[in-house]
């Protein structure tokens, strides 16, 4: 039917009763217009008559009646008599049983066309042969087969060794051996029927009928499946289970805590396309998910990092990323901004094109969000570098073509509707709270949003309703992976502040065994080989890398596991020291990344030094990157392990020094960020020396008079300096600047200069929170007409009242261009609010803003929202052609096109305010003082854009707001917050230990050229002035080893890769 056949008819003897088929297949089939003819059977098969052709053309058939069930325990068919009839036809496909191939089996006894054999040894009528599955059965399971070549297999062991094939052996459990069955007191219920794509569409294709069960359905079959009981404790699983992960007598375990905190950080959840059938996702192949796509584009994904179509699994040429599926719509209850979308399909369009190309990506959007530290700027690259097209266009449906499988878009733009076709299309999903977030909510105590979400303080947004009870990540709200990993620290700020008291109670000291001496010792190296599962096994021959391994020079014990890392795995290491007195152990296995800390430990546990071990990567190395080359990855896997045996046979212990800590803070800056993250380390117990060069504490956030929700910032600002002020382990410097600081992580010593006054003060950590300041823009007449104003200043008017009739405000001025290509983040926000608190002082005011994306982003899209309603008119513009402002007949004049109209606009206007960005402050000088990098925008570079968005590479140095970037000022409560329990982890220590693989100078060689200190990233190398040699701060060195390749004569080396060693280590290769 689906290959285009006009009618198909399936001739059945029995009646549908009988049929072997499920039910539903036989309903699915007949939906599909498959006619069934019970009680049937074929006598002949007629020609057309023409000889030459010899095609059917008809089917003489016979009426059957039911009779005596026959072997199968069915009712057998009996013909009935003179009741030939004949179907016309033009394909016959015979859809037959199967039989036993009994020619050639010589004298083995063969009954009902099954060879005859004891049911329990399997043993045929001839003594020594076996036989067993569908030959001796008839046809059956591939249970059933499996479980006949096992009992076989015993029967022909027993017979080889002459012993009794029937003694102490049984088809049946006794009794006492079975779990007792309780499905009879489980309350029966029937299974959750799975849904079907509809008829129309899977009549064309053969990809899968059945789709998967909703949430709900899924939960609701599981609770009916697994509560039956049917598992018959036979804990064989437990037996083969690698990791031991299963455990037969585990069972609910109920904890009490007793705690003085509680963060909450579920995730979330994202929305379900299916509700958007317009975009066809669950019956359109070719529509996958931005989640689903970032899967395929990864090496370790379904289709090891090749894009594909998954209907043909061919290259696609073209592919629509549809943005906002789930986000910025009313209808689907989600009117917030998702906030990650536009940077996670940008990131995917790059990706795509790299790995295709020529490939053509396109990205329907509203607005493009690019908000974040450099993602402006990443947005533009993908334009004009990568050739991503943006088009703002809302796509109305995605449609199947029959004829190519290409999927239609129909698509709105300013010119009118569009239809373009495309090979895969990507759909950008927003967030949605997890679904237990209710329950979640209601044994916490906290309230919610209305969406959802936590509901969180205005200004500090880890902070929930409920005092004590944290959020943070997505799970209070949608936001990118840097604004998670500071809720995340500053949530633990929070608790931290509330905990103080409790610091150390309740922490203990893991013991070791003393530490084994070896250098007087051979080298007696263990190598252990893991399997990794599937991951290295399924390529590498394990077995043959092991017996290698035991034949290299220095190995005295080889063997395999199937995790390594495994519990039982680690304890069969210990005792392998302990057995064989190794003293050196090399693993193969995977990344060292993340299981080298894990391996150096079992070692201290073992009583070796951590650094008598080497890892050799096999699986990223050798059997990930080889897969289709088993020869080629077994052998690499071998010169793998010989090079890190080779290395391992010359390492010597290694050991960490220790540094004792000033438990003070220096934070520098006093405005919102600088006093937040004072207070915070003050109420977690450290003193502070808080730095402000302004005669009072405030900086920018005194400027911000209007509340965007119900919190009143002057209010807040007073009450945050008088905490500040009163505090007694906070020192406020204020009309102070830094003078000069020495020193390295937890050991500063910095001078601050007031006046003519020196002072110089002790502290650990550092915090860096010296702001940012409005740009003072340089067009649009501003300083040349007074009605030509920023937001700030319009805000000042607003606070006093002073109300005009009408105003146009101009986004993006100073932001998004050549001298700033970056987005200042704030100031769409600012202009809707300054927008609304007008419209709400003067409701028939008029206020247009011109704007190039609305970037409003997360639950503020409610906000961009009211403005509208509040009639407040929104006019797109293009950068390369901006409004032009001049002066009018009784105000000003704003002219511009508008892209939507296709238009010139002209406004008469009393004010016209210009949204301008944030600039960094002079940060030179600090940046000098500190040793702190900058970006080259001119604010102060984080040690990872993601991952440690408020540490700086050197440790014991942290910042905070808008010296780090532009943010709103909620962001940078948080973010000062993440800076302070930063600092918290390094203070809260007694004393610091270093890293034992770092830099060493041969001071017999060293000439004190000082290209070390140049080289080095992290402030770790200086010069000894007696000596004027090099020398290395231990405490600082990260052992990046970049002192050591800058140094021209060899006198910096790298502890644990010293020349003879990496010399070893190539000589065993080559």
């Amino acid at each position: 039917v689906r290959l285009g056949a006009s009618e198909v008819t399936v001739i059945y003897r029995r009646t549908e009763q009988e049929i072997t088929a499920l039910s539903e297949e036989i309903a699915q089939a007949k939906e599909e217009g498959i006619r069934f003819m019970m009680l049937t059977s074929p006598r002949a098969f007629l020609g057309d008559g023409l000889e030459a052709s010899g095609a059917v053309a008809r089917i003489q058939c016979l009426k059957n009646k039911l009779g005596p069930p026959d072997s199968s325990g069915r009712p057998g068919p009996i013909p009935v008599e003179g009741s030939e009839f004949y179907v016309d036809t033009d394909t016959v496909i015979l859809a037959v049983g199967q039989t036993t191939d009994t020619p050639g089996l010589g004298e083995l006894q063969i009954s009902g066309g099954t060879i005859q054999a004891d049911s329990l040894t399997l043993q045929t009528s001839i003594p020594g042969v076996f036989a067993g599955g569908d030959a001796v059965s008839g046809p059956g399971l591939l249970i059933e087969a499996v479980g006949a070549g096992k009992r076989a297999a015993e029967s022909i062991k027993r017979y080889l060794d002459g012993v009794d094939l029937h003694q102490g052996r049984s088809l049946s459990v006794p009794e006492d051996q079975i779990a007792e069955y309780e499905g009879l007191r489980v309350r029966k219920a029937r299974r959750s029927q799975v849904p079907l794509r509809p008829v129309t569409e899977r009549g064309r294709d053969f990809q899968e009928v059945q789709l998967v069960l909703s949430d709900d359905a899924a939960r609701n079959e599981a609770e009916r499946c697994l509560g039956c009981s049917a598992c018959c404790e036979c804990r064989e699983c437990e037996k083969v289970c690698g990791p031991r992960a299963i455990f037969h007598d585990m069972v609910d375990e109920v904890l009490d805590l007793e705690v003085g905190s509680v963060i909450l950080s579920p995730g979330f959840e994202v929305f379900d396309p299916l509700h958007k059938g317009e975009y066809g996702f669950g019956h359109l192949p070719n529509v996958l998910t931005s989640i689903q796509f970032e899967r395929m584009l990864s090496a370790s994904g379904p289709y090891q990092g090749h894009v594909v179509r998954p209907s043909d699994h061919q290259e696609p040429q073209r592919i629509a990323f549809i943005q906002c599926v789930g986000s910025r719509d009313c209808a689907t209850g989600s009117e917030y901004c998702s906030v990650v979308c536009c940077m996670q399909a940008t990131k995917q369009a790059v990706i795509a094109k790299q790995h295709i190309p020529g490939l053509q990506t396109t990205i329907f959007y509203l607005d493009i969000r690019a908000f974040g530290k450099d993602f402006d700027e990443y947005y533009e690259r993908a334009r004009e570098e990568y050739g991503v097209q943006y088009v703002r266009g809302a796509v109305s449906s995605v449609k199947e073509v029959s004829s190519t499988g290409h999927l239609r878009l129909r698509y709105h733009t300013d010119e009118g509707f569009v239809v373009q076709d495309f090979d895969l299309v990507v759909l950008s999903l927003g967030f949605r709270p997890p679904s237990a977030a209710a329950r979640i909510a209601e044994r916490a105590g906290i309230e919610l949003n209305e969406y959802g979400y936590p509901a969180t303080d205005p200004m500090l947004p880890v902070s929930s309703s409920r005092e004590g009870v944290f959020v943070s990540g997505a799970f209070s709200g949608p936001k990118d992976i840097p604004e998670t990993v500071i809720e995340a620290s500053a949530a633990a700020a929070c608790a931290s502040e509330i905990l103080k008291s409790a610091r150390h109670t309740l922490t203990r000291k893991k013991e070791y065994p003393p530490e084994k001496p070896v250098m007087d010792e051979e080298p007696r190296v263990g190598v252990f080989v893991c399997h990794c599962g599937r991951n290295i096994a399924s390529v590498v021959r394990v077995p043959e890398v092991v017996e290698h391994a035991r034949m290299i020079p220095g190995v005295v014990l080889a063997d395999e596991f199937l995790y390594a890392c495994a519990q039982n795995s680690i304890e069969k290491i210990k005792e392998a020291v302990k057995d064989h007195n190794l003293n050196r152990v090399v693993v193969a296995s995977c990344t060292p990344r993340t299981h080298e800390p894990l391996f150096k430990e079992v070692l201290r546990e073992a009583g070796l030094n951590p650094y008598l071990f080497d890892l050799a990567n096999i699986r990223e190395h050798s059997s990930w990157v080889h897969q289709d080359f088993p020869d080629e990855a077994t052998g690499k896997a071998k010169d793998l392990v010989s090079m890190a045996v080779a290395r391992a046979r010359l390492l010597e212990p290694l050991f960490t020094s220790f540094s004792e800590i000033d438990h003070i803070a220096l934070v520098v800056g006093g405005g919102l960020a600088g006093m937040t993250a004072a207070l915070s380390l003050a109420e977690q117990g450290f003193s502070v020396h808080l730095v402000e060069r302004e005669q009072e504490l405030g900086g920018n956030y005194r400027q911000v008079l209007i509340p965007l929700e119900s919190e009143n910032p002057a209010l807040f600002l007073e009450n945050l300096v008088s905490q500040v002020l009163r505090h007694p382990d906070i020192t406020v410097h204020t009309e102070t600047e830094v003078a000069e600081s020495a020193g390295y992580k937890g050991n500063y010593r910095t001078t601050l200069k007031k006046g003519d006054s020196l002072t110089q003060v002790r502290h650990g950590a550092l915090i860096i929170a010296t702001g940012a300041r409005e740009m003072t823009p340089k067009e649009y007449l501003y300083g040349e007409h007074d009605h030509v104003i920023t937001q700030t200043e319009f805000e000042e008017r607003l606070a006093r009242e002073d109300v005009p009739a009408s105003v146009v405000m101009i986004q993006c001025v100073g932001s998004r261009d050549q001298e700033h290509p970056y987005c200042s983040r704030i100031c769409c926000t600012q202009a809707v609010k300054n927008a609304l608190h007008l419209k709400q002082l003067k409701p028939e005011a008029k206020v247009y803003v011109f704007y190039r994306d609305m970037r409003t982003y997360g639950f503020r899209e409610k906000f961009y929202k009211k403005a509208r309603e509040a009639g407040v008119l929104f006019i797109r513009y293009d950068p390369d052609r901006k409004p032009r402002v001049c002066p009018g007949a009784s105000g000003l004049r704003v002219q511009a096109l508008d892209p939507t109209i296709g238009r010139q606009v002209v406004i008469e206007a009393d004010l016209v305010v210009l949204s301008v960005g944030i600039e960094p402050n002079d940060n030179e000088y600090l940046s000098k003082v500190f040793k702190l990098p900058l970006t080259a925008d001119g604010f102060f570079s984080e040690a990872h854009l993601k991952l440690r968005p408020v540490d700086f590479a050197v440790d014991g140095t942290y910042l905070a707001g808008l010296a780090h970037w532009p943010k709103l000022a909620p962001e940078a409560v948080a973010q000062a917050k993440a800076a302070a329990m930063r600092a918290v982890t390094l203070l809260s220590r007694d004393r610091i230990e270093s890293e034992a693989i770092i830099a060493a100078v041969r001071e017999r060689i060293c000439s004190g050229c000082g290209l070390c200190v140049a080289s080095c990233p992290y402030q770790a190398r200086c010069i000894d002035e007696e000596k004027n040699v090099a020398a290395v701060r231990e405490i600082l060195c990260q052992g990046c080893g970049a002192c050591v390749v800058a140094c021209p004569n060899g006198a910096t080396i790298q502890r644990g890769f010293d020349k003879t060693q990496i010399m070893a280590v190539l000589d065993a290769v080559v």
